[in-house]
């Protein structure tokens, strides 16, 4: 837990707190400094301590004051969860926003069948994030306030012959999330799923060298996931044209579907 303690935020002097579980590098990176900049607190959460502590040096420099901290966490020790939650409470004094980010995915060839990768993206990208979702919408469910943000991926949308245990694991977060917006709608809290497309982030300097089309930064994501926070969409694709292109492949015959090299 970090030394440094931020005063709790009072009726006079509310301050708004978000927490951003993998958020020391690409996208969890630039949108904890894009909610820093719109004045959150932020809890930054990851395991890789020194990118971490560089992030939020950066972020506080900037600033001139405290605005994140950092929490150093690896979302497969799925039994520190609640007490890293805790830390942050009692350190926050509250919590608005709550952003999962934290994600892999590792090279399978076409001919590979590896289980030991395809249990290490789950471990992460699915079941880190219903580790750390239980606890968060139980608090926001008896709070009756919250917003959760998931980040998934257009990849989850069909199941796409290069990254079978990979595509498995954002469909089921997406879907782990709509139940949760269901649950939770009526409580007043809100639930966001954000389908990013191409972001130049290291999982895809890690994959196949390929013409990636609608390439953008993980600040230009940063900016899609805080317009879908602000506008409290239920899903949103960042950029927005890949909504549009996934309604096409979704609706794609499976007999077709399964021909394409993609």
């Amino acid at each position: 837990m970090p030394e440094t303690k931020i005063s709790a935020a009072t009726p006079l002097q509310a301050r708004r707190t978000a927490i951003v579980v993998g958020a020391s590098s690409g996208i969890g990176a630039a949108l904890t400094r894009k909610l820093a900049a719109e004045g959150y607190l932020v809890a930054a959460v990851a395991r890789r301590a020194e990118l971490l502590a560089s992030l939020c040096n950066e972020i506080n420099a900037a600033h001139g004051e405290t605005r994140a901290l950092p929490f150093i966490h690896d979302v497969t020790d799925y039994d520190s969860v609640p007490s890293t939650l805790q830390n942050i409470l009692q350190t926050f004094g509250r919590l608005d926003l709550f952003v999962y980010n934290a994600g892999i995915q590792q090279h399978v060839k076409l001919d590979e069948f590896d289980f030991r990768k395809d249990r290490a993206m789950i471990e992460t990208n699915l079941l880190g994030a219903m580790a750390w979702l239980n606890p968060v919408a139980a608090m926001f469910h008896h709070l009756r306030a919250g917003h959760i943000v998931g980040i998934s991926s257009v990849a989850g949308d069909r199941g796409r012959i290069g990254a079978p245990a990979y595509n498995t694991s954002k469909a089921a977060l997406s879907t782990y999330l709509e139940s949760l917006r269901n649950r939770l709608t009526r409580r007043g809290v809100t639930v966001t799923t954000i389908k990013p497309g191409f972001v130049e982030t290291d999982i895809l300097r890690s994959a196949p060298k390929k013409n990636f089309f609608w390439l953008i930064s993980p600040e230009q994501a940063a900016e899609g996931i805080w317009k879908a926070i602000q506008s409290r969409k239920q899903t949103a694709y960042v950029p927005a044209q890949w909504g549009l292109l996934m309604l096409v492949i979704r609706h794609i015959p499976s007999f077709i579907f399964r021909r394409l090299s993609f």
